[in-house]
């Protein structure tokens, strides 16, 4: 019984603070969006395939940071060249998340929970994911604030898929299982606090602090 009224609790969070999020943000995704179509044209937003609570597959939505329709690996590094001008601005202050709060509405995430992966990198780690993804993944998690740097530190690997797939995924997820372990309201205002100041005040590769 706690545990469904403390889901209920965390679903109403959801839907007030995205909703509240998705009122105040939208003059930012109105600019954004112009700002987007001026320099790249259509389509604005960018949809790609996640995998969600249950291993089922939903469309994640972000503002487009990469030129339309240009091919390449999914996983991006720093100084990515299908990344426009504009897009490497979302990309730096996180922006180009902010479509994000539909999902949250729609059902398919949360505000805080585990980032949700594409189905290459799930079916590497099926069973750790099987357990993590009992929740809904979310927009940010512990993960998001540890590795607020990913695309420069993988851009200083000579292999960055590599490199994500053997110490960044699994340390990732080991932050992805502490979390649902020790998740709750208190903890969730932390990690959306955490969140606000490692966008504003992002630290350098090799200088973060373990989050937690």
């Amino acid at each position: 019984m706690a545990e469904v009224t403390s889901l209920l609790l965390k679903r109403c969070t959801d839907v007030l603070f995205s909703s509240l999020m998705l009122l105040l943000t939208s003059p930012i995704m109105a600019v954004v969006a112009l700002g987007v179509w001026l320099e790249s044209g259509s389509p604005v937003i960018f949809r790609q395939e996640r995998v969600g609570v249950g291993l089922r597959r939903f469309h994640i939505l972000k503002f487009r940071t990469m030129r339309a329709r240009c091919g390449g690996p999914q996983l991006t590094v720093g100084g990515d060249s299908r990344i426009t001008r504009v897009g490497s601005v979302l990309r730096l202050t996180k922006i180009d998340e902010l479509p994000q709060f539909w999902n949250v509405l729609r059902g398919d995430m949360s505000v805080v929970g585990p980032r949700p992966e594409v189905p290459e990198f799930v079916e590497m780690f099926k069973a750790r994911f099987e357990n993590i993804l009992s929740i809904r993944p979310g927009i940010t998690d512990l993960g998001s604030i540890y590795f607020r740097n990913e695309e420069k530190i993988l851009a200083h690997s000579p292999d960055p898929m590599s490199e994500y797939r053997k110490r960044i995924l699994p340390m990732k997820l080991d932050l992805a299982e502490k979390y649902l372990r020790e998740r709750s309201l208190p903890r969730d205002i932390a990690i959306i606090l955490k969140t606000a100041v490692a966008t504003l005040w992002p630290t350098a590769p090799g200088q973060r602090k373990q989050v937690g």
